[in-house]
């Protein structure tokens, strides 16, 4: 529509609009600039202010400082390793269940989604499910970062919702030429449904990624800690021995200046390093988000 040809109102409309857009992307992109300046600046320089959007004094001692512990190379696997093979899995078998679920013809299917949806409104708890990862032998094993993941019933309704806009005569047809419902599964509904796969895909992969509380409270084996619970570890040492050297400082100003890592500085460095694999996976799965978030607003 040509924007000349609009009436006064309708441009005001539009003006309004795009202002509210701009307020919200830079409500986004300002706070994420200053997290990346104060990341490249010392931290003791930071605590002078007047740093926005741009490092007064480039460094990358807060980096430095973040990867100085001994087993993050190991930490960086088994977050590769659960964020990888839990998404994958996840999503797979999510999926299965959301196809199931989506016929009419299941039996019980009605009370099957009662149950699942009961479990998005309550939960058991904090200790009574360590309890019971701890009866199955879960805890202080790499399989407790994947197995109680592996269903949401959120992710699960959103799959059902999709497969149910699928038409059905593409189901028909695939048996017709002597598919099984596995082979209709594989290779005529996934086929179709890579834009809700590539959403799931997303949430799982950034849940995993971001997750520390697991590590912290099911994992004692220093070797199995993922990276953001390492991190997070991290941080609260940071901060600690900062109190510490603050402490035996005292007015000693010489000992106080060479001080130039912070706890902000380390965190803000911390949020960069979690935060940068998931900006580059990103781009590669935007067209298809665009088109995961339309998921069950149009019926037919």
């Amino acid at each position: 529509m040509d924007f000349h040809k609009l009436s006064v109102g309708e441009k005001a409309f539009k003006a309004i609009n795009y202002l509210i857009i701009i307020a919200l992307c830079l409500s986004i992109i300002l706070p994420f600039l200053n997290i990346i300046a104060l990341a490249f600046n010392p931290g003791k320089d930071a605590e002078k202010g007047g740093i926005y959007f741009w490092p007064r004094i480039w460094s990358l001692d807060n980096f430095r400082h973040a990867f100085q512990a001994a087993n993050i190379g190991d930490a960086f696997k088994i977050s590769l390793f659960r964020t990888v093979v839990g998404t994958i899995a996840s999503v797979l078998l999510t999926a299965m269940a959301a196809y199931a679920l989506k016929s009419k013809t299941l039996p019980g299917g009605k009370f099957f989604m009662m149950m699942i949806f009961f479990t998005m409104l309550f939960g058991g708890g904090t200790i009574p499910f360590y309890m019971l990862l701890k009866s199955i032998h879960l805890t202080d094993t790499i399989w407790v970062y994947i197995i109680p993941s592996l269903y949401s019933a959120w992710n699960l309704i959103i799959f059902r919702t999709f497969f149910q806009q699928i038409h059905a005569s593409l189901e028909e047809s695939a048996r017709i030429d002597g598919y099984n419902d596995f082979q209709i599964f594989m290779r005529v509904i996934l086929p179709l449904s890579k834009p809700v796969m590539a959403v799931i895909a997303l949430f799982n992969a950034v849940g995993h990624w971001n997750d520390w509380f697991t590590g912290a409270f099911y994992v004692r084996e220093e070797s199995l800690r993922p990276l953001s619970t390492l991190l997070q570890e991290m941080l609260m040492s940071a901060e600690a021995m900062r109190d510490t050297l603050n402490q035996a400082a005292g007015t000693n100003y010489d000992l106080l200046l060479k001080i130039q890592i912070t706890s902000n500085s380390l965190k803000m460095a911390t949020i960069v390093i979690v935060v940068t694999p998931i900006i580059l996976i990103y781009p590669f799965v935007q067209r298809y988000f665009a088109k995961g978030v339309m998921i069950g607003s149009i019926k037919e």
